[in-house]
């Protein structure tokens, strides 16, 4: 067994010739709609967040993957932190305060053209209760103020910070729809991250299960348009996907069957629509962008059943994947 002893004579060049690669996890808090996911997604260059306008809709860890030649960043999506009012909320915020301590970095976006608010007050004052992990103020979506707004924005958070007593590692204005500056954010991300080998494969853009992502994709078909009647009272959950059987094997076919639960029977016709119309819809919408995910023709099965109060219900939750 002389296999061990060939490393230590590695001819390759010192590693201190060039920069250490670093690799490391990220993740992005703020409010409901300060512009998490979108920044997320322009980072990583294709979809992997569910992207909506309505708090909570990010209830999986997502991680998107920033693949560089120097480095690695992993980005963790936690779900929003909120004053709880129901078990899930309350587990949804342990969920938050763990993976903000484990991370290498925390982003905190604010939206350049909204004043600080008690939303990210409350954010804040959370922040400052993690030490060890630095911190970049994110100022999202600076393509909708002038410059004037922009520089009263940026001192009114470098002064948050002050009054609660920690410093900003990095504050960052960035456009994520423009793309500007989105790689000076990534580049001022790196630096804070450990050194070490990649990760994750190169390939990876997400380590989500498929069905976790598809599941994601039919709750915003089925959310889109009814929100203010159903506000998060739908989970979705992929029971199977298999390929089809007999199928030759340039036209593969999947099929995935998939439950929508909702909490009470009077939401089914909400969801359902009149003569089913919605739910078609949903499936239609939802289908195609399974097929662009998985890059395979998809036959979509959406079933909605009933699971009382499921948010309330640790049985159910579990059950839910939460």
């Amino acid at each position: 067994m002389g296999v061990m002893s060939v490393r230590s004579q590695s001819t390759e060049p010192s590693e201190s010739s060039k920069a250490a690669h670093r690799a490391g996890f990220a993740c992005f808090v703020g409010r409901p709609n300060a512009g998490k996911s979108t920044l997320t997604n322009a980072l990583v260059g294709q979809k992997v967040a569910i992207t909506a306008n309505q708090p909570q809709t990010t209830r999986h860890t997502v991680r998107g993957i920033v693949h560089r030649e120097d480095a690695q960043l992993i980005l963790v999506d936690t779900p929003g932190l909120h004053k709880p009012r129901t078990l899930l909320g309350e587990r949804l915020n342990d969920v938050v305060r763990t993976t903000w301590a484990e991370v290498d970095v925390i982003g905190f976006c604010l939206p350049a053209n909204e004043k600080i608010g008690p939303g990210d007050r409350f954010i804040a004052k959370e922040l400052a209760g993690i030490r060890k992990t630095p911190k970049v103020a994110v100022v999202t979506k600076t393509d909708l103020v002038d410059s004037k707004t922009l520089a009263e924005q940026l001192i009114a958070i470098d002064q948050l910070g002050k009054e609660l007593g920690f410093e900003w590692a990095e504050i960052v204005p960035v456009s994520a729809v423009g793309d500007k500056q989105v790689k000076l954010l990534a580049d001022l991300l790196v630096p804070l991250l450990p050194e070490g080998p990649a990760l994750y494969p190169e390939g990876d853009l997400t380590d989500e299960p498929e069905q976790v992502m598809i599941a994601e994709l039919i709750r915003e078909a089925a959310l889109e348009g009814v929100r203010d009647e159903l506000p998060h009272s739908i989970a979705v959950v992929v029971e199977e996907m298999l390929p089809r059987e007999d199928r030759p094997a340039d036209k593969p076919l999947l099929d995935i069957h998939a439950n929508l639960f909702i909490e009470r029977p009077s939401q089914k016709g909400i969801i359902i629509g009149p003569k089913g119309k919605r739910l078609k819809e949903v499936g239609i919408k939802s289908r195609k962008q399974i097929e662009a995910l998985l890059g395979t023709p998809v036959f979509l099965d959406l079933h909605v059943k009933v699971a009382k109060d499921w948010q309330r219900d640790p049985k159910q939750l579990r059950r839910l994947g939460f």
